[in-house]
């Protein structure tokens, strides 16, 4: 909590401000190329937060600024209301970091990993075995503790390298791609011990190219395209500022998709043509599907879904965020 004196009365009155990170005209540029462009970005305590965006979007190199390992070349950037120019250290020290790459050391145990990261931070031993010991039952490795990371499951050394993240007790982690690679299963596992950590006030702070990932996990997000933010907000405010309530998926045979695009125009609010579906952005799917009928179109397939952040992505950029 801070203190200002009011104007009228010149009373000391609490000031508070939850903002953990503030970014104002935030850059990052590597020779000519511009990573990321004048970003603004604030992160409230005990949200999640995230950045969603395609590969090269620019991801990455925001949260390696943030995470105080590679300088910011121009705008402002206050995390824990410090500067990481001149406080790097002590930011980092508050920190949890969850590369986008899992780097465990795969010749020691699970919970020698822990130990080790553990005694980075300055812990003593037994703070640093007391601690490995709530992390691995958090990250469901207790009965795993002493064997090697080597032959370990994707899904398993993930949570892996969360839990060492946890060990110096952060205020805020840092999660760069945190699910890329993992199944299905494996993925929803992870999102719960997530929540877990929400829940515990950590303040999350997510990128992903994972639109269910962005819905699932985020109370705000900013789309990024190209090093720039395109739309701020939460998701389901980002879906109805940009979409409709349903899309109509149709696929045709590719060599004869393009004759049936004047016939499905006209039928919802507009048409995504893309290079293997058509996509009908409309508030009833199944009233729109019944049109198309009687116009006489019958693709191979089609489906009516709910509207996504990928749709959202496509109607502010012109791709997907697979491209």
């Amino acid at each position: 909590m801070r203190w200002r004196v009011s104007g009228s009365s010149s009373s000391v009155v609490p000031v508070t401000d939850d903002v953990l990170l503030r970014a104002r005209g935030l850059t990052k540029r590597f020779g000519t190329f511009t990573a990321v462009d004048g970003i603004d970005v604030e992160v409230r305590k005990g949200e999640a937060f995230g950045f969603l965006g395609p590969n090269g979007a620019g991801k990455s190199s925001t949260m390696r600024m943030i995470g105080c390992v590679s300088p910011v070349t121009e705008g402002e950037l206050r995390i824990l209301d410090m500067d990481p120019a001149t406080d790097g250290a002590a930011i980092r020290a508050r920190l949890g970091v969850c590369p986008q790459r899992d780097i465990l050391d795969e010749d020691l145990s699970v919970e020698e990993n822990l130990w080790v990261y553990g005694r980075f931070f300055g812990l003593s031993r037994s703070e640093v075995h007391q601690r490995a010991d709530e992390l691995l039952q958090f990250a469901q490795l207790g009965e795993r503790r002493r064997d090697r990371v080597e032959p370990l499951s994707g899904g398993m050394k993930r949570r892996l390298t969360i839990a060492r993240s946890l060990m110096n007790n952060p205020e805020v982690l840092l999660l760069d791609e945190p699910t890329t690679g993992l199944d299905p299963q494996a993925r929803h596992v992870l999102w719960d011990r997530l929540f877990r950590l929400k829940r515990e006030g950590v303040t999350l702070i997510i990128t992903t190219h994972y639109m269910d990932e962005a819905e699932q996990l985020c109370d705000r997000l900013v789309v990024m395209d190209h090093g720039r933010i395109v739309a701020e907000g939460s998701p389901r405010a980002l879906i109805a500022e940009h979409s409709t309530r349903e899309v109509v998926e149709l696929r045709f045979d590719l060599d004869d998709q393009e004759r049936h695009v004047d016939a499905v125009s006209g039928v919802g609010e507009r048409l995504e043509v893309l290079p293997d579906r058509l996509l009908v952005y409309v508030d009833d799917g199944d009233a729109a599907l019944t049109s198309l009928h009687a116009r006489g179109v019958e693709p191979l397939s089609s489906l009516v879904r709910r509207s996504t952040l990928e749709d959202v992505f496509l109607h502010l950029t012109g791709r997907t965020l697979v491209d």
